[in-house]
């Protein structure tokens, strides 16, 4: 015969019961505020990263290893030189970051598209993607190496581990993997419903990569360690001629932003690359994305309308907009500081230099034709995974 249960713990029993049944459903798993994909609670295991990457510091901070002046050893011997590749003049300009001087001129021929640096920062690579070649230059002397022969190179990253430059061969709907130090191919990954493959960012654990596809208005979800396309994603509106540009991963990898040329702003996408979550319009011609130094900011360019948008970069927010008159802010970076945004102004011949305090101009100064993928450097951070300088 069984005892009687004391009236006590008959209450502590059933508070135990409504505690779980509130707290335990689903595996602890929790709606996102804005109705996105559910996030755990429960600290369970988090999947590998990409082996080789060097390790997150800080969760909610992925680029905290950025920070302002945290200048590795590998780019403290640099010289501190803005460079700016033309896609008509077909030559990549060099100007002194302290006077706003242009200090270089070198002719390379082609359609040069952006300035990437490398995995291990030591050199900085002019892409070329119409006579297939990207050209290196040494960050030390600020002077170009001999030209090597990459298959339609219209951007170009790197493998989280730096073992793979990865060409985006924009015209040819593939991506072409490299290994950086012979330039010998080591494989290729069509991606034919990805029109206009472009820009990329990866997720904190340096697994997956979002590549936007300008001119099939959605994006390409990519298996970085199988490289495998997982899925696409369309835009709620599917814009075929200037769509998707710019992608930018929001600091905690909670959401990733895409600007999106002719709908006039980002469409938000969630952490995990499954779905469009909401819309944040910002003006005509939003194309590249850029970070503050501390990663507070998200400047967005809007080429069309001559500004630049400045946004909460965890919560999407706006806060301000800076306007550049007659201007047409294209693709850059902000100083190792962080004082400043450097901007290509890619129909204007110029390039813009604002103040991050307050936005205002510090500079306009005249370039070449068709300025676009301007890269500053030298820039803090561990490693880069490459675009105009994405470094972690």
């Amino acid at each position: 015969m069984s005892l009687p249960v004391p009236r006590a713990r008959i209450a502590v029993l059933l508070l135990a019961a409504l505690v779980c049944l509130a707290g335990c459903t689903s595996g602890g798993g929790s709606t996102a505020p804005d109705g996105g994909a559910p996030t755990s609670t429960t600290g369970g295991a988090q999947p590998a990263s990409f082996p080789g990457m060097p390790p997150v510091t800080d969760p909610h901070n992925v680029y905290a290893d950025a920070g302002a002046n945290m200048l590795s050893d590998a780019v403290k011997g640099a010289k501190p030189l803005v460079y700016v590749p033309h896609t008509k003049s077909g030559d990549v300009w060099t100007i002194d970051p302290a006077t706003f001087q242009v200090v270089g001129k070198y002719r390379l021929g082609g359609e040069l598209q952006h300035v990437v640096p490398s995995w291990d920062m030591k050199t900085l690579y002019a892409t070329d993607d119409t006579t297939d070649k990207v050209t290196p230059f040494d960050p030390a002397t600020g002077l170009p190496g001999k030209n090597i022969p990459v298959t339609d190179p219209y951007n170009m990253y790197f493998t989280p581990d730096g073992k793979s430059a990865i060409s985006v061969a924009e015209a040819r709907r593939k991506l072409v993997f490299y290994d950086p130090h012979t330039w010998q191919v080591q494989g290729e990954l069509p991606t034919p419903q990805c029109a206009g493959i472009d820009h990329a960012d990866y997720t904190p654990d340096g697994r997956t990569a979002l590549f936007t596809c300008e001119f099939d208005g959605r994006i390409a979800v990519v298996d970085l360690v199988d490289r495998k396309i997982l899925r696409t994603i369309d835009m709620p509106v599917r814009h075929m001629r200037m769509g998707p540009q710019d992608i930018k991963m929001a600091p905690d990898g909670s959401v990733f932003y895409v600007a999106d040329s002719q709908q006039g702003g980002l469409w938000v996408i969630d952490g995990a690359g499954t779905k469009v979550l909401r819309e944040i319009p910002t003006g005509a011609g939003a194309h590249g994305l850029y970070l503050s130094r501390d990663a507070k900011k998200l400047y967005v360019t809007n080429r069309i309308a001559g500004s630049v948008s400045v946004l909460d970069a965890y919560t999407g927010a706006i806060e301000t907009t800076w306007p550049i008159p007659g201007g047409s802010p294209d693709m850059g970076n902000v100083t190792a500081d962080g004082s400043q945004l450097w901007l290509s102004g890619r129909y204007t011949h110029e390039v813009y230099v604002l103040s991050t305090t307050d936005g205002h101009l510090l500079a306009r100064i005249r370039v070449g034709d068709g300025p676009h993928g301007l890269c500053v450097w030298p820039q803090p951070g561990r490693y880069s995974i490459g675009h105009t300088g994405i470094t972690r």
